[in-house]
């Protein structure tokens, strides 16, 4: 694996990882803040940078049957949430290509 090339977001609302405070997603891509991880409240987002992912698996969440993929922090390589992949239910396939972000491994930062 080459050497990973870190990201930063333009904006004064920029969420970073708790441990190695890279950028990772901005407010303006919070979809949801209504969803629960195993560490408690989780974000849900539209876009994400300086993430890469693990090997796809099925699993049984909350709302049903989600095809899913752990969301690695660049940086630190913590696991930090997941990646929608496939919604198998009908009414959860807004969710697909989009990520979980849970709120214990992230903060938000401001710029003035």
């Amino acid at each position: 694996m080459g050497k990973i090339i870190l990201e930063y977001l333009d904006g004064n609302r920029i969420y970073v990882c708790t441990k190695c405070h890279i950028h990772l997603s901005n407010y303006e891509s919070r979809i949801s803040k209504n969803f629960r991880g195993g560490t408690g409240q989780a974000f849900l987002f539209d876009y994400g940078i300086n993430y890469h992912v693990g090997v796809p698996e099925d699993k049984d969440l909350m709302t049903g049957k989600h095809t899913v993929q752990d969301l690695i922090c660049n940086g630190c390589n913590q696991v930090i949430g997941w990646k929608y992949i496939k919604a198998h239910r009908e009414s959860e396939k807004y969710k697909e290509g989009k990520i979980i972000i849970e709120r214990h491994y992230i903060k938000r930062i401001k710029w003035n």
